[in-house]
């Protein structure tokens, strides 16, 4: 199994910031691409930003310029720095990672427990 434990969410006013960490654990052979989703209420799972084990990033056109997503491949440890936060931006923020644990054939999708961001206007 691959547990993913997200930290670094809470409450900030409009245009301050957060830092969000993932660390991944269990029984890990490869992470491949790791990444943030959030989930406002009434609203449907988005991509957040994701980024490959080799550093290639990807963002949502709503936080470019504003969120830089990163990892520490050593750690199995993906972060999320959140900058000029929005109103807009308040949500619970998800961890996600493509692994593949030892003895298995193919990789899987696996979800954090979510972490509540809420940003006040």
């Amino acid at each position: 199994q691959v547990q993913l434990v997200e930290s670094g969410g809470g409450l900030v006013q409009a245009g301050g910031s957060l830092r969000l960490s993932c660390a991944a654990s269990g029984s890990i052979f490869r992470i491949n691409a790791m990444g943030w989703y959030r989930q406002a209420p009434g609203k449907q799972r988005e991509l957040v930003a994701d980024i490959t084990s080799g550093g290639t990033t990807n963002y949502a056109d709503s936080v470019k310029g504003r969120f830089t997503i990163s990892r520490d491949n050593a750690k199995n440890t993906v972060y999320l720095q959140m900058n000029s936060l929005k109103f807009e931006d308040t949500a619970v923020y998800y961890c996600n990672a493509m692994g593949l644990e030892y003895g298995s054939p193919r990789f899987l999708d696996y979800w954090g427990q979510g972490t509540q961001v809420t940003v006040s206007s």
